[in-house]
């Protein structure tokens, strides 16, 4: 016991700024307490927020980690929180260990798109654990998590934490998803949106499309909805040459996530500005739509239902007006929202001094 009061744990955490460094934020006094109980040790938490690099093949890139970390040369354990996705050997690829090194590196978007506290405490602990000497069996400690499986210890001290196939695929995506943050892509879009209202308005002010949205059938208006979406969805993909191919075949795995998650994206935010112009819409056919004049109009007594079949409809010829409007937002700023793009801003070059 007098031993371990003496012991003490130094632990560097080097997280990309943005969703990874927030988490690690919130949770770093939890963190030191909890590496406290499990190796009773003196523990110490540093954080900082930096890029993680990747060679054109997009491995990892060490050297100007390595060359970063040589500040800090007390620390016991380096732990990379990375934003990059990483698939090896068919499965997400959670966290990997270089033992010679002393560092792990850990994949945040693999963690899922709602990242509890207790999920990334169960992971940066359960890496610490494989790195140290002193720690507890990994089967004797709930910090293992329950979705992962560790391999074995490699020759050369590699270890991976892979994600379970059937579980791993889908957290991943939306992990992509929820980083590329599709309520901050909606804002980039206000051109769209701009010419989505505007063309939705008309269906207040035109008797012939309440008509035409009271004669249509409710699986025909939530159709045209869908297709609306869709439409601005491949638009805004095609227009911004959204859809990546693999350069190397052993990369078509983590490509094809990256196309994934880019579809659900931008679903996502399509789908909130379709809510948002209905909404709109329907107010102001509320405040400016006669019930009786919209009675005689569509020879059918006016309802609630009548006002909302009005704004869906007319929501629908917006966002497919918006997908044009879209065309004259910044691309940049699209782009940029993008995993694969954001990975390429990444790369590493040798004319790069780190």
């Amino acid at each position: 016991m007098a031993e371990s009061t003496t012991r003490s744990l130094h632990v560097l955490i080097i997280a990309d700024p943005g969703a990874a460094s927030r988490r690690i934020d919130t949770l770093k006094s939890e963190f030191e307490e909890e590496l406290r109980q499990v190796f009773e040790a003196e523990v110490q938490v540093e954080t900082y927020a930096r890029t993680v690099k990747v060679q054109p093949d997009h491995q990892l890139e060490m050297s100007t980690i390595d060359s970063f970390i040589s500040n800090y040369r007390n620390v016991d354990v380096v732990l990379m929180l990375t934003g990059i996705p990483r698939h090896t050997y068919g499965k997400p690829l959670i966290a990997e260990v270089l033992a010679d090194r002393k560092i792990a590196v850990i994949s945040f978007p693999t963690l899922g798109a709602w990242v509890s506290k207790q999920r990334v405490l169960k992971v940066l602990t359960s890496c610490i654990n494989q790195l140290v000497s002193y720690g507890p069996p990994a089967e004797s400690y709930p910090f293992m998590p329950r979705w992962g499986h560790w391999s074995d210890k490699s020759d050369s001290g590699r270890q991976t934490l892979h994600a379970h196939t059937m579980t791993g695929g889908p957290r991943l995506v939306l992990g992509m998803a929820s980083a590329n943050d599709p309520m901050r892509m909606a804002s980039k879009l206000s051109r769209a949106l701009a010419a989505a209202a505007a063309t939705g308005a008309f269906g207040i002010f035109y008797s012939s499309i309440w008509q035409m949205s009271h004669y249509l059938s409710t699986a025909r208006l939530i159709s045209i909805g869908l297709i609306a979406i869709a439409v601005m969805v491949v638009w805004l993909i095609t227009i911004n040459r959204l859809w990546d191919r693999p350069v190397r075949e052993r990369l078509t795995p983590v490509v094809f996530y990256y196309n994934l998650s880019t579809v659900l994206t931008l679903l996502l935010c399509v789908v909130c500005l379709y809510v948002l112009l209905v909404t709109g819409i329907l107010v102001g056919s509320l405040i400016v739509i006669d019930p009786e004049f919209m009675s005689r109009t569509i020879r059918a007594p006016a309802t609630f239902g009548s006002y909302l079949d009005i704004a869906w409809l007319s929501a629908g010829l917006g966002v497919v007006a918006g997908a044009l409007g879209s065309s004259f937002d910044s691309d940049v700023d699209i782009k940029n929202l993008t995993h694969a793009q954001r990975l390429r801003m990444r790369v590493y070059s040798e004319d790069e001094s780190g």
